[in-house]
């Protein structure tokens, strides 16, 4: 049997498809019988207008394990939109768990145990997007998934790691702001 999680946290982001692709994935994972249980049930029960959470499902009845929450940073008003999220967006979370479990990231034997709680990026400009290849959306999102649980799994990054690069790294916007983009 594998130690207990209680919480782990991890983001990811894949990019490098056609504009609206990207996928900045948060995940928080941890034990059902404690903090993130709670959250989750939390979240599920509490419906909020425009930011619906849903299971990540493989198919309509086909719900994953670990039990995956998936919740819109984006405010949901186009159906479009809602079709592209609660559809290839949603099978590729599911897929990018499964992938995860597979991979050994997270415990085979801890499944029914454990719960995620995954805050989804997807561009609102997605569905003005002329011809999109859900194909490239799937994976881009699917990566973005399994990425964001190794990272949680894994306490990635590191403390040492964020001291070290602190002065070096300097967030995009930030960057974009100070040469005047935004």
């Amino acid at each position: 049997m594998s130690q207990k999680i209680i919480m782990r946290t991890g983001e990811a982001l894949v990019a490098g498809g056609p504009p609206g692709t990207a996928a900045e994935p948060e995940v928080v994972i941890g034990a059902l019988d404690g903090p993130v249980g709670t959250a989750l049930a939390t979240l599920a029960g509490d419906q909020v207008k425009g930011h619906s959470r849903v299971f990540a499902l493989l198919n309509t009845d086909v719900m994953v394990r670990p039990a995956t929450l998936c919740v819109s940073k984006v405010t949901v008003e186009d159906p479009k939109y809602t079709n592209i999220l609660m559809g290839t967006v949603q099978f590729a979370i599911a897929n990018g768990v499964l992938d995860a479990v597979r991979e050994g990231l997270l415990p085979r034997d801890q499944v029914n145990d454990l719960g995620i709680i995954c805050s989804v990026w997807l561009a609102p400009t997605i569905v003005g997007v002329e011809n999109l290849d859900h194909k490239v959306l799937f994976d881009i999102h699917r990566e973005g998934m399994k990425k964001a649980i190794a990272k949680a799994m894994r306490n990635e990054p590191s403390i040492d790691w964020l001291l070290e690069n602190q002065d070096r790294i300097v967030h995009k916007y930030y960057q974009m702001g100070l040469d005047g983009k935004i």
